[in-house]
């Protein structure tokens, strides 16, 4: 009788304490990513010589985007955060792989991925995300990129890419599929320009 109630009180202490303990806060209900608009078809393969390959590397970011929250510009000076509104991953990492997924669904560059072939591409695609958020003053969602290019030659190219999704509608549930359309746009547009 003894063990049964003294399990009855450990249970019971186990069932307070398990209340009083929390190993963080709850989960958002959901996450960001960016999805490419157009995708590689399975099976495709790419071929070519390592004077043809292309490696996207060193995309950094502004300060603000250097965290898993979607950045509201309030005003010229004021920045705030999107509620509830959180990435599943680094933006910069999540632009890279949209990046490298949109140039190689083009079909025209080999894009390679591992370390060790990335070093030895004489063609590098980098850059700074300087934008990929919410503009409170214009209601829009803007995404800016400066993409640098080192060709085969050893010419250093630079350009700004950029893409507003005007007239949305501050929260995570429109903000979120506006970020994606405005990063295809760029990551288009920079595929163009690498092509």
């Amino acid at each position: 009788m003894k063990s049964v109630f003294r399990g009855i009180v450990m249970a019971s202490a186990a069932l307070a304490l398990a209340g009083c303990i929390s190993f963080g806060k709850d989960p958002p209900d959901s996450l960001l990513t960016l999805t490419p608009a157009k995708l590689a078809p399975a099976g495709a393969s790419t071929i070519g010589t390592k004077s043809a390959a292309i490696a996207i590397m060193g995309i950094t970011a502004s300060q603000e985007l250097n965290v898993n929250r979607v950045p509201v510009q309030v005003n010229a000076s004021s920045l705030a955060y999107l509620k509830d509104a959180f990435w599943v991953d680094n933006p910069t990492t999540l632009f890279s792989r949209l990046l490298s997924e949109t140039i190689q669904a083009k079909g025209n560059r080999l894009v390679v991925s591992n370390a060790e072939l990335q070093a030895g591409a004489p063609t590098r695609l980098s850059g700074q995300l300087l934008e990929m958020g919410f503009d409170v003053p214009t209601q829009s969602v803007v995404v800016r990129f400066d993409a640098t290019l080192q060709n085969k030659k050893g010419e250093i190219l630079t350009r700004r890419f950029e893409s507003v999704q005007p007239g949305i509608k501050a929260d995570v549930e429109h903000v979120g599929p506006a970020l994606n359309t405005a990063a295809n746009d760029v990551a288009n547009q920079v595929a163009e320009w690498v092509g």
